[in-house]
Formats: structure tokens, C-alpha cells, sequence
């Protein structure tokens, strides 16, 4: 009996204290986002999910904690390290007087809209003793059911405060399981998916490598509950850190079952010590809830991103010819016009002169010399860069050229007039990679420099319209002659910060240039980066057979649109493997298609081939570029087959790709139920990318409504190795 009698006092109290508390609703058309905080008292997330149409029976649900263990099991939205949380918590502060505790609590918040698509709502919360502030900013995408939250962190205190631990978010969720997918890969193998069950304990995905923290691991991550992740039913969260440096994903299921999820900068030798009035601002985390599967988290994302975080997002994409595996550093002035020409004849509408092109002192003919000296070679290319841009529009095309503007190799003019910006730890020996060191983009000289450097190639010619930014190697070792001895914990948000800076400054000044985010291959493939970018180069790895998973993965996140896919030589110069021409512009062609050829390469039939697929994907790419991604089945299942659907945003228009990535039973056929179409409507089915332009499959030329197809579904005729189908669907 007493042990009732505390439990029903307990809820008498709970209820008490959630009459008085103020509800705080952030929400999208279909997503709620439901928080309550008495001034005084903590902050609790009260449910995150499906939008719910009442939620004034929030006031008297008590929470699951007890007075004596409060905090321990319950649902903080973000816990600092202090009182009875012991937990992995969101924030971890030093006090100016050494105090090592942080206790929030919630002391006021104002929403107001922002425009007719997006709310602001920002809670501000403080200490109970120190004038320690956290604001925690939330902003709703109504039309695309994303939320986003950022931290600031300020304080008022008499001397400085150490921030050494510092979340973006910190969302709780209760379920009977957990399933969390996320990602992993190396060079020329990035965004491989994995999916696992969450067991008692931490499950973290994290990088420290400051500069390509895309490449082995990615910040964007799925949470499906009670049961594996559905394209098109089941609960689905999905979150991905804008940031481009180091973070810290952690995902803990605690003893009473509930998992918390917490996720920003990597607080790894990053403590950050400031001044009274300073602010340290945290990057976005981005987030969206789905209870129809992944395929419409997808949607949310890739609509939010098109709309607010994808320069020109509402653009298509050009076909680009990119000159690398065409030529690599071997090339003289002949050799670029000769395929410039090539690419013209060929439909390509942009042409891209990649690494090779700079230095004089220190020619750039291989990767050791010349980067940082960003003066045209005039032994390759005696008329400069603008004889070459002129020439490519002179042919029908646009022009764009290739940088590397963080990096510095040792044998270069910069690295022998500023060897202070380089990134160092002070007397230890420099760690070359890839032949180069990194610049410090801490340094506001160093930021000028970079920012420098893409202004002065731009203004080589008015008709240079596409840049491809790359960076080769991340950070080691590091350190910086520009920050002070007691300030070098800074360095890791510094330099992201810097780069931020550059990348603003140049989106202010050329609007209007393509520019692409390349770190080799898909080191930075983040939102945090891509929101200053056209598009991002998946991965230097352009086997068709590997791309399947990796844009397949990066493609649940990010849209195709951005998805630079090119077809390259057979056999494969990374891989070695030799692949059929339809396969591989099948592949290249769910993205935004390119080629990264030498084009004279492509001869009789196939340079035919070519010529076709160029034309039709210029015909195909506003629904791939522009509409929906419906994803049938996956090229990381066992049974060898994989598609997709993309689908217009009015439902009148559908291309599906199907695939065969090994040899199946001759008698066996593929069978497939399409996504997305309107039950409704009917539509002729054609298949396109074929050969000869013609087609045996029975069902070519047919007419069938969009609730068969998606109902009954197609048979079709793909099983040998390496086969594939595209078929493109138009309203009758």
C-alpha cells in the first residue's frame, strides 16, 4: 500500500506540474514536434511524430520519472551534464569557477513565421545557478515536413566558460526495437548501407578527420521502429548533421528501454573556451518522420533540399563531359580542344578541364608539385584559360575548370612564401598525403587566399560557368600558427567555419556558377557543404556495378539532381571491370548524367549509342532531376536484381530503370509493382535506351492503367549479367 500511495502521489504531482507548464509546438503539415517546460523546470520532449490534431491531453500526462531519480530514464530535450543525468548528454560545460555541472531549465520561448512555408520557434533555456544560456532554434518546413534545430550557446559570467561538449540535438524516442541505418565506406567505396538492431548500450558513428568526414563514415542516418526499415510503411526517422568537420552521432538504449539519440560536432580535442557575450553557434541538424516507410522520408528530403539547401534547385543540370580519366595530367592545348570538339559532336552541353591545367615553377604534371600556384601553365596551354572557355562556347557548350584551393603541395610557390599557414603541430614533422598539406582555413588570410583563388580563375574568363571544388586529403596531426597557444582546441570548428566563410563570400559575388562538391569522390557529401553547391561527385570510383549501391544510398538523402554520374571507359580504370555501354549510361543516367571518357574512345555502334542516350536523357531528366524517387527493390539485396521509379511532381510522367547485376535462370523474369503513379490515369508504356533504338519486350507500345502497374505490376525480361531496362511512362 505504500508503495501506492508514493506512485499516486507521484502522478498527482506530474500533473500538477504539466497544468502549469507551457506547451511548445513545433510542426510541419504532417509532423509534430510536442515540448512542455514550467519556468524553473526542465525541458521535456513530449512526442515526436505523427501530427497530432489535439494535443491538449499533454497537460495531464505525468512522466515516467520519479522525484528521487529525476531525469535518470526521462525525456529531456537537451540534458546538459549535471544533477542525476547519466546519460551521454547533449552539453558539457566548464564553468568560469571550475564547476564541471550544468542544470537547465526552461525559461521562456517565442515562435513567429518566417515566411508562409517556414516557422521559427527558439526555447530559451538557462542554469539554475550561472548565467550559462542555451537558445535551441527550430525551424518548420510545413510543405516538406522537415524540421531543423541549431544551438547557441552564450553566457554572462565573470571569466571564460569551456565549452567541451556541445549537441546540435538530443531527441528521445520509446519503442519496443530500434533498427538504425547508417553508413561506411573508404575511397572509391563510400555510402555503404547498414542496417542493425540497437541492443542495450551506445551504438556511435563518428569522424575526426576534419576534412573528408563524409568518406568512411556519413552523419545522415535512419531509426525504424519496432521492426527493419520499409520503403512504403512503418515509422522512419531520418536525421543528417549539416556540418562538413568532424561530428558525433550516438544512439543509447538506455536501461528503461527508450533511446537517445544525440548527434553534432565531434567534441574530440575541440574545447572551446569563451569570453562573456561571446556565442558559439552549433550546425543544423536536419530531421524528418515518416509512418509510410523511408520512400516518403526520401521525398521530404529531397524536396527540402531542391527548395532550400541545393543551389539552383530548381534547375536541371547539364550533361557534362569531365576531362580526368580522358586525359588525367597529360594533355597540351590540342588534347583539351581536340575533346572539346569530341564532346560537342556528342550532345554534351558542358565541358570541364580537370587537375593539370596550373603552375609554372612547379608545373602541375602529376600530383607531387604545383597546387596552391593557380597560374595557367603556359608550356601546356600557351593561350590560357580563356582561349579555351571561348572555344567550348564556340562549340555549342559551356565551360568549367577544376580547384583545389585548401591544399598546398610542398613543392609550390605558396608553400615556400607562407609556410605558416600551413596546418602544423608546432615543431613535429609535416604528414604529406597525397603529396600535399592542408591550408588553415582558421586563418582569416588564408580564408582571403582561398576566396583569391576562385575569383581570380573566374575572372580568366567571363565564360568559365562551372567550377569543381575538390580536396584530397583530411586533417592530421593538426594545429595552427594563427591561433593562440591556449585557443588551439578551436581549430576543428574554426576551419569549417572559414570554409563556410569562403563559400559565402563566393555564392555572394557569382551567384549563378555550377559549382561542384568533390573531396575525393564523396568526402563531403553533407548538407552542411552541399547547400553552397549544384551538385556533389559521388565517389571517383564510376564502375556502373558499384555506383548502384553508392548513389542508391546517397540518394536516400540527397536528391539525383545533385548526383554527378559519368560514364567512364571499359575496363573500369578503378576497377579493372568491364561492363556493357547500356549498363553503364543506365546507371549514370539515374543522376545527373556526365561522361569521363577520352569521347574518341566510343567508335561505330557504340559511340551511336552514346550519341542517343545523350539525347534522350535530355529528354528524361526533368522527371529525374525534378520528380519523386520511388525505390523498388535494392542492389544490396542477395537476389541480383534492383530498380527504381522517378516520377513527376503532377504524376503524368514516369521513368523506371531495372537492372540484372548477375546471371539469373534463363526462364526467370523480373517482376516488379511500381510506386507513385495515379491509379487513375493511364499511360504508354515505351522502352527507351535500347540498342537499336528498338524493342522485343511485349509490353512496349502498350497502354496500362497506373493501378495495374502498381497493382499487377510487369514481368520483365532481364536475367543475364549485367542486363538492364529503362522505361518511360507518359499519360494517354
Amino acid at each position: 500500500m505504500k508503495g501506492n500511495k508514493t506512485l499516486m502521489t507521484v502522478a498527482m504531482v506530474s500533473m500538477a506540474l504539466a497544468a502549469n507548464a507551457a506547451q511548445i509546438k513545433v510542426e510541419t503539415g504532417d509532423v509534430s514536434l510536442i515540448m512542455d517546460g514550467e519556468p524553473g523546470g526542465a525541458l521535456n520532449l513530449c512526442y515526436f511524430g505523427e501530427k497530432l490534431a489535439n494535443t491538449s491531453e499533454f497537460a495531464y500526462a505525468w512522466h515516467i520519472t520519479q522525484p528521487d531519480t529525476q531525469d535518470e530514464y526521462g525525456r529531456q530535450l537537451y540534458p546538459a551534464y549535471g544533477g542525476r543525468f547519466f546519460l551521454n548528454p547533449a552539453l558539457k560545460l566548464t564553468h568560469a569557477d571550475g564547476v564541471m555541472t550544468t542544470e537547465l531549465v526552461y525559461r521562456s520561448h517565442e515562435q513567429k513565421a518566417i515566411d508562409a512555408n517556414r516557422t521559427e520557434t527558439v526555447v530559451h533555456l538557462q542554469d539554475k545557478i550561472y548565467d550559462a544560456r542555451v537558445d535551441l532554434r527550430f525551424v518548420a518546413y510545413n510543405d516538406e515536413d522537415v524540421i531543423t534545430q541549431s544551438v547557441i550557446f552564450s553566457h554572462g559570467e565573470k571569466g571564460e566558460v569551456t565549452v567541451e561538449n556541445i549537441a546540435s540535438s538530443y531527441i528521445t524516442l520509446k519503442a519496443h526495437d530500434y533498427y538504425l541505418t547508417h553508413f561506411h565506406g573508404t575511397w572509391a567505396r563510400e555510402m555503404q548501407l547498414t542496417e542493425e538492431k540497437l541492443t542495450p548500450g551506445v551504438k556511435v558513428v563518428e569522424s575526426k578527420k576534419g576534412v573528408r568526414t563524409a568518406q568512411s563514415d556519413n552523419s545522415a542516418f535512419l531509426l525504424s521502429l519496432d521492426a527493419p526499415a520499409s520503403e512504403y510503411s512503418g515509422d522512419v526517422y531520418a536525421g543528417a548533421l549539416a556540418w562538413t568537420g568532424n561530428y558525433k552521432m550516438q544512439f543509447e538504449v538506455d536501461e528503461a528501454g527508450l533511446l537517445h539519440i544525440v548527434g553534432g560536432i565531434n567534441p574530440f580535442a575541440s574545447a572551446i573556451s569563451l569570453s562573456a557575450g561571446e556565442e558559439l553557434v552549433t550546425p543544423e541538424m536536419v530531421l524528418t518522420y515518416s509512418n509510410n516507410g523511408r520512400s516518403e522520408v526520401t521525398h521530404n528530403l529531397h524536396d527540402w533540399a531542391r527548395r532550400y539547401n541545393l543551389a539552383h534547385g530548381d534547375e536541371v543540370r547539364p550533361v557534362v563531359l569531365n576531362s580526368w580519366e580522358g586525359a588525367y595530367f597529360d594533355f597540351d592545348e590540342k588534347v583539351i580542344t581536340d575533346m572539346i570538339d569530341d564532346a560537342a559532336a556528342f550532345g554534351v552541353e558542358m565541358f570541364v578541364l580537370d587537375d593539370g591545367w596550373f603552375g609554372n615553377k612547379f608545373p602541375r604534371n602529376g600530383d607531387n608539385a604545383g597546387l596552391g600556384d593557380w597560374q595557367v601553365n603556359k608550356k601546356k596551354l600557351p593561350q590560357g584559360i580563356g582561349y579555351l572557355a571561348d572555344y567550348a562556347v564556340s562549340k555549342g557548350m559551356k565551360f568549367g575548370i577544376w580547384i583545389e584551393p585548401e591544399m598546398v603541395n610542398p613543392d609550390s610557390e605558396l608553400a615556400r612564401r607562407h609556410p605558416e599557414w600551413i596546418v602544423q603541430s608546432g615543431k613535429r614533422d609535416l604528414l604529406p598525403m597525397r603529396n600535399q598539406h592542408l591550408l588553415d582555413l582558421s586563418n582569416p588570410e588564408v580564408q582571403d587566399f582561398v576566396f583569391e583563388t576562385f575569383d581570380n580563375v573566374l575572372k580568366m574568363s567571363p565564360n568559365i560557368s562551372y567550377v569543381k571544388w575538390d580536396a584530397n586529403r583530411h586533417a592530421d596531426n593538426v594545429g595552427s600558427t594563427y591561433l593562440a597557444a591556449d585557443e588551439q582546441g578551436r581549430f576543428w570548428y574554426d576551419y569549417i567555419c572559414g570554409l563556410y566563410n569562403v563559400y559565402e563570400r563566393i555564392r555572394a559575388k557569382y551567384p549563378d556558377v555550377l559549382i561542384q562538391l568533390c573531396s575525393s569522390g564523396g568526402g563531403r557529401v553533407d548538407f552542411g557543404a552541399l547547400k553552397y553547391h549544384d551538385e556533389f561527385w559521388a565517389s571517383d570510383n564510376t564502375n556502373a556495378l558499384d555506383r548502384l549501391k553508392i548513389q542508391y544510398s546517397e540518394n536516400i538523402f540527397f536528391p539525383a539532381m545533385a548526383t554527378a554520374a559519368h560514364v567512364s571507359t571499359s575496363p573500369n580504370h578503378q576497377t579493372g571491370m568491364m561492363l556493357p555501354l547500356k549498363f553503364r549510361f543506365d546507371v549514370a543516367m539515374m543522376g545527373r548524367l556526365g561522361m569521363e571518357l577520352q569521347p574518341k574512345q566510343l567508335e561505330g555502334d557504340e559511340r551511336t549509342f552514346a550519341l542517343n542516350a545523350i539525347e534522350l536523357y535530355k529528354e528524361l531528366r526533368p522527371v529525374i532531376q525534378l520528380g519523386d524517387l520511388y525505390r523498388i527493390d535494392s542492389p544490396y539485396d542477395e537476389d541480383g536484381y534492383c530498380s527504381d521509379v522517378y516520377v513527376s511532381k503532377d504524376r503524368r510522367e514516369a521513368v523506371v530503370f531495372a537492372f540484372s547485376t548477375t546471371y539469373h535462370n534463363r526462364t526467370q523474369s523480373y517482376d516488379i509493382k511500381l510506386h507513385g503513379l495515379d491509379p487513375a490515369k493511364n499511360y504508354l508504356l515505351k522502352e527507351v535506351n535500347t540498342p537499336d533504338g528498338g524493342s522485343w519486350y511485349p509490353g512496349n507500345g502498350k497502354v496500362y492503367s497506373g493501378e495495374f502497374l502498381m497493382k499487377a505490376g510487369l514481368s520483365l525480361p532481364i536475367g543475364g549479367a549485367f542486363t538492364s531496362m529503362v522505361l518511360h511512362l507518359t499519360e494517354q
